[in-house]
């Protein structure tokens, strides 16, 4: 029988404190989740605990190295889910996952790699949907915004119009946040596993890459590279740096749900950049300027560069103040079959990868604890939307600062 409801797992990275803060914040060591917090530092998870303040005292520490995997199961026995936040989840995540598809505990993350997602699906969905441990990835900003935005415009038009939208745009209209040293090094692991592996870079490519049923007879999906005018917007458009991990899951809630949205369900994500001359000129050089990034960090010289003098360094990101001002507000455009249309606002009252992640994949993990009863949903790889749905909507704008509404 376990003993928690949770534990916080890579608790003393960056955003593993922001977690923690938030879930002490909501849930204090009393109150009515049991939860702990863990990593392979006793010290620093110690020094955590101590930063909380006198009411933390109680808080129950688990030491655990990512690599150890005779602890992590004794950690696994110990609780229902584990939150992780160990990026580069590439390198240091696998064995986890892999003990928890083993053991049937609930696990879920706030990755955006791609590769590492496809692989553990591969290799351990058999496992988890034998031992009923529902493993849920991408529970934060990516990709929770677009996989639970996309699911909310498909309630709404199916209310008001009886059908899906076959056809949904996802566009950022606006938003405001920093980078942290993980986000960076995970999105660098990514670009460098991917400049000597040509598989990578097609696995990158494909919008179904988390599909695991046959995709073949499926539509060919948009992917926006440069500067554009979108007609429905009616506004200058650019690339958005986390459409290649919110396409896939976005496709894989659609492949879980039973083709709900249809099996000619056309998706893509750009990020809008304003009318006339200023916004072209401002999505061509957001254009160019991703192009440039990816360019420099796929050269080991140029890579190597840029890590030592100007992108933050592991256990470093935004401050409290730049999180706090933070925010983002996106909007996904729906069309049915018959030419029905239909537009709902998601936004996030933190700056994405920090302030509004920690909070959402606190309430990730606690939906997955308290509301996701075991005879409910059995044991597999899921996505945000199709295993938390309704629930999870429901602690996100109640507690969360996020609201889905539909735009008048």
């Amino acid at each position: 029988m376990a003993n928690h409801h949770l534990v916080v797992y890579g608790a003393s990275s960056f955003v593993g404190q922001l977690l923690t803060h938030y879930l002490f914040d909501r849930h204090g060591v009393d109150g009515d989740l049991d939860w702990a917090i863990a990593g392979r530092s006793r010290a620093k998870l110690e020094q955590l605990r101590t930063s909380l303040g006198p009411a933390a005292a109680g808080l129950p520490i688990m030491v655990a190295d990512a690599a150890d995997e005779k602890a992590l199961r004794s950690l696994c026995r110990q609780t229902r889910v584990v939150a992780s936040t160990v990026g580069p989840y590439a390198l240091y995540g696998s064995t986890l996952v892999k003990v928890c598809a083993q053991t049937g505990t609930d696990y879920c993350d706030l990755t955006g790699e791609p590769q590492w997602i496809a692989q553990m699906i591969r290799e351990h969905e058999a496992a988890a949907q034998k031992s009923g441990a529902r493993i849920v990835h991408c529970s934060g900003f990516d990709s929770v915004p677009s996989d639970l935005g996309t699911y909310y415009l498909q309630q709404q038009a199916l209310k008001q119009y009886g059908q899906s939208c076959t056809r949904v745009k996802l566009r950022v209209k606006a938003m405001r946040g920093g980078a942290s040293g993980g986000t960076v090094a995970s999105m660098l692991e990514t670009i460098r596993e991917s400049v000597a592996n040509p598989a990578l870079r097609k696995l990158l490519n494909n919008p179904y890459a988390f599909c695991t049923a046959d995709s073949s007879g499926l539509p060919r999906q948009p992917n926006p590279q440069f500067a554009s005018f979108d007609e429905d917007a009616k506004a200058w458009s650019a690339p958005f740096i986390m459409a290649v991990i919110n396409t896939k899951v976005v496709h894989r809630s659609n492949q879980l749900s039973g083709y709900a949205y249809g099996h000619d369900f056309v998706y893509d994500e750009a990020m809008l950049t304003g009318q006339g001359l200023a916004g072209r000129a401002s999505a061509i050089g957001i254009a160019l300027g991703l192009a440039a990034f990816t360019g420099a960090v796929a050269m080991k010289p140029t890579r190597a560069l840029l890590e030592r003098f100007v992108l933050p360094k592991p256990g470093e990101g935004p401050t409290p103040e730049q999180q706090k001002v933070g925010f983002y507000d996106i909007r996904l455009l729906g069309r049915t079959s018959t030419g029905n249309r239909l537009t709902v606002k998601v936004t996030g009252d933190r700056d994405p990868g920090y302030g509004s992640t920690c909070k959402i994949l606190g309430e990730a993990a606690v939906c997955l604890a308290q509301d996701i009863a075991k005879a409910d949903k059995p044991g597999g790889f899921w996505t945000p939307a199709t295993l938390l749905g309704d629930a999870l909507l429901a602690r996100l704008t109640e507690h969360a600062g996020l609201t889905f509404s539909v735009v008048e």
